[in-house]
């Protein structure tokens, strides 16, 4: 069944417009979003925000204490890594879900799929897929001839 360049610019728009939405969901939610760890030894849990900034740390004993800086350091440093390492996991499964959005667009657009597309040794054919646009022109009733522009002398 073929379109008409209206009908599939159409839906082309609402595609792009239903996209747009679930992009801007996908943010607010990554927005709030948060990620923690808790160190081997249970004694701290870092949380992050989905800018890696740190949102919390909460120490669920008193052993550091007793630990040595290096050693409250190392165990700070490996509990926040692991939780931005979390958050950015979570991102990452978040953009996953937005895979193959170019191809519905361009189904939207075209009602082709990308091995229907109109392609040439060289790589696209774009005359072919601005065909549609090209016609509508008006005075589109063939090629023109380039005109030499007049060269200015000011």
């Amino acid at each position: 069944m073929t379109f008409s360049f209206e009908e599939q610019l159409a839906q082309a728009m609402a595609a792009l417009e239903e996209q747009q939405a679930r992009m801007a969901e996908t943010a607010r939610e990554l927005r709030a979003a948060t990620a923690s760890a808790t160190s081997k030894d249970r004694m701290v849990t870092a949380k992050v925000g989905s800018q890696g900034e740190v949102t919390a740390l909460t120490f669920h004993t008193t052993a550091y204490q007793e630990m040595a800086p290096a050693q409250l350091a190392a165990v700070l440093k490996d509990v926040l890594n692991e939780a931005r390492a979390r958050m950015g996991e979570q991102i990452a499964a978040s953009m996953r879900a937005f895979d193959g959005v170019g191809e519905t667009l361009r189904l939207a657009v075209t009602g082709e799929r990308e091995d229907e597309l109109p392609f040439t040794a060289d790589g696209f054919d774009l005359e072919a897929l601005l065909a549609p646009l090209t016609a509508m022109r008006p005075g589109a009733d063939g090629p023109k001839s380039p005109q030499k522009q007049e060269e200015f002398n000011g």
